[in-house]
Parts: C-alpha cells; structure tokens; sequence
C-alpha cells in the first residue's frame, strides 16, 4: 500500500510517498525561508502563493523518485489543518483533484497527528505512548492510544516553546528561522551567566506557560550590548537551559501519570519542529531514563514539516479505512485531542 502525502500548512512545500513497510520511497520538501526572511517571519499570503507555484513540480518529482506513476497509488493524503488556511486550501484542492481523476481515496490529515505518528514510522513503536510535541504553534503533552484517540495532559497557557525561540532570536539579533539560530549560538554560551524564571516548575498542573520567560529575557536583552557575541550566547544558553529545565519537569509529572493510568512507563515519544534541537533531545532523553522509561524522537529531518509524516499518517488512517469525502472543509484550528479524528478507528 502506497499514499502521497503533501504538506503545506506553513512555509515549507512538501510531497513525499510511503509504503505500508515503513519505506519513504520519496521526501521532497521546499522551504520558503528565503522569501520570509526580510519579513523576520511567515506571511501568510507570501506562503500561499509559493505553494501554488511550486506544489505541481514537487508531486512530479516525488514521483519519479519513487519510480511511480498515479495510478499505481493507493491514496492521496495532504494536511487538512491546523495551519495557515491559504497554504492548506492549495495542498487539499491539489489532493483532491488528484483523488477525483484517478478514483483515489482521499485523506484528510491533521497536521499535528502526522507529527504524533512519525515516530511509528521510523521507529515502528506500538500504541500507547506519552507524546510531547512541540512545534512553532504548539506544545502539548498528550497520552496517543491509536490513530486518532489523543488524551490531552497539558498544554501552553499563552505561547508555544517554537514561539519563543523565534522571539528570542529576533530579541538577540540571531536572525531567522529563531530556533536553529538560539541553538547555534548557545552552543558558544554557558548557561548561569544570566538569570532568568523556570515557569510552571514544580507545578502539580501539567501545562507550559512561556510568556514570562520570554518577558524576562526581553528585560535582560535590553540592557545587553548586543555587539557582545560572548554575552548573548551565554544568555542564549541560559533560555534554552530554561526551557529543557521546565520541559523536562513536565515530563517528568506526564510520566508518573500515564505510568498510573496504562500500566507500563512509557515510552515517551518527542516529536514536533523544536524537537529538532539536539541540546533538548538530550536532555529529554536523560528525564526518560530516569523515570525508567524508553525515548524516542524522529530524525531531525522529520520534526520539521514534511510530505513523508502526512502521508504515513494517512497511510496508516487508510488502512483502518478512515477515508474522507471530497467535501471535507480544511480547518485553520484543528485540536488533535478533536473526538471526531478517531470516528470509528
């Protein structure tokens, strides 16, 4: 069984096709970062117009990578929502013309559960585990029971992990995209030299708050000489500390939780854009350890967006013959803990 898959839901232009035994026959993505860089972030309509202009080519080069032609799939999958609703449209009108002309089933595929699931995948894990995902728009700590059944444990209270990251590159002068930026500049820092809030630490609750670590840094940044390479890696440092200090807590209580309520201690699967970051990795893998539990996180490729994470999760919604109608309306919000993904899974 084979699906394409195509992502457009921000500012990467993706097409990917897998097969049910676990084999990307094909990932081709294009970023955009060159034509948002002037604008230190996405512009929606920027965005939805260099996916019209692009997605064509990308599904035919898709492809021929794998070696294929249309008629030989199984299904068509794209990302449906959350998102930017421009970019979704262009990616489930494309979708489904496809699936119209070639009698194709079509897939309508929540973005956040191509994230939840890539980690079955590349690791070929069993249902159930603990999902921390954290992405640009969202953080959020969720029990995944099978396709489309999602347990909500927490989520941010004001901004996602991504968000601040971003926020604090532009505060820093480190550029964009923020996340890759503050990484690489911390790597030169040493956390300490600043001082900056651990919020919701200890907290019995299971949601993140990150609005006042981001106020804190703000206050701190101000007085900084900015032309101070040392200074501003080393406050650098200290937020991404801040941050694997706060989402290592909240794991930590996510855990014991679902360790009381399943039985078994895990695993704890990661994924999601800033899961791509190799300091919170690791310190991510240190909190399973210590709770007893195993860790899995998808290659960093596949925690930024791409075609590969839609159309497995279509893929795998396909064989429990969750098919979607040609009606079916992109969504701009679409919560992944939503009853309606599951229908009859």
């Amino acid at each position: 069984m084979r699906v394409l898959g195509l992502e457009t839901s921000c500012d990467e232009t993706a097409a990917a096709i897998v097969d049910d035994g676990r084999r990307i026959l094909s990932n081709r993505v294009l970023s955009q970062l060159a034509e948002h860089r002037p604008y230190g972030g996405v512009v929606p309509e920027i965005a939805a117009r260099s996916h019209l202009d692009h997605l064509d080519r990308l599904i035919a080069e898709a492809l021929d990578e794998a070696g294929m032609r249309l008629e030989e799939l199984d299904g068509i999958a794209a990302t449906a929502g959350p998102g930017l609703i421009g970019g979704v449209f262009v990616g489930v009108l494309t979708a489904k013309a496809i699936a119209a002309a070639r009698r194709l089933p079509f897939l309508a595929v929540n973005h956040l559960e191509g994230h939840a699931l890539t980690v079955r995948l590349t690791d070929g894990i069993a249902f159930p585990y603990l999902l921390l995902l954290i992405s640009g728009g969202h953080c959020q700590l969720l029990a995944v029971e099978g396709v489309g059944k999602y347990r909500r444990y927490g989520s941010t209270i004001d901004d996602a992990v991504g968000e601040a990251f971003d926020k604090t590159a532009k505060m820093l002068g480190l550029g964009y995209p923020g996340g890759p930026a503050v990484e690489r500049a911390a790597a030169g820092g040493k956390a300490g030299c600043f001082t900056l809030p651990r919020p919701m630490k200890g907290r019995p609750e299971l949601d993140f708050s990150f609005s006042g670590l981001k106020t804190a840094l703000r206050q701190q940044a101000e007085s900084l000489n900015l032309e101070d390479a040392q200074a501003v890696s080393d406050l650098a440092a200290e937020f991404q500390q801040a941050v694997a200090e706060v989402l290592s807590d909240r794991v930590t209580g996510a855990l014991r939780r679902f360790a009381r309520e399943t039985g078994q201690p895990g695993p704890l699967v990661v994924a999601g854009g800033v899961a791509s970051n190799l300091t919170l990795r690791s310190a991510l893998e240190e909190t399973a350890a210590a709770a007893g539990s195993g860790f899995h996180a998808p290659p960093p490729a596949l925690c930024t967006d791409n075609g590969a994470m839609i159309a497995w999760a279509g893929l795998e919604r396909l064989q429990l013959g969750l098919v979607d109608p040609l009606d079916f309306a992109p969504r701009p919000r679409w919560p992944l803990d939503d009853p309606t993904l599951a229908r009859d899974a």
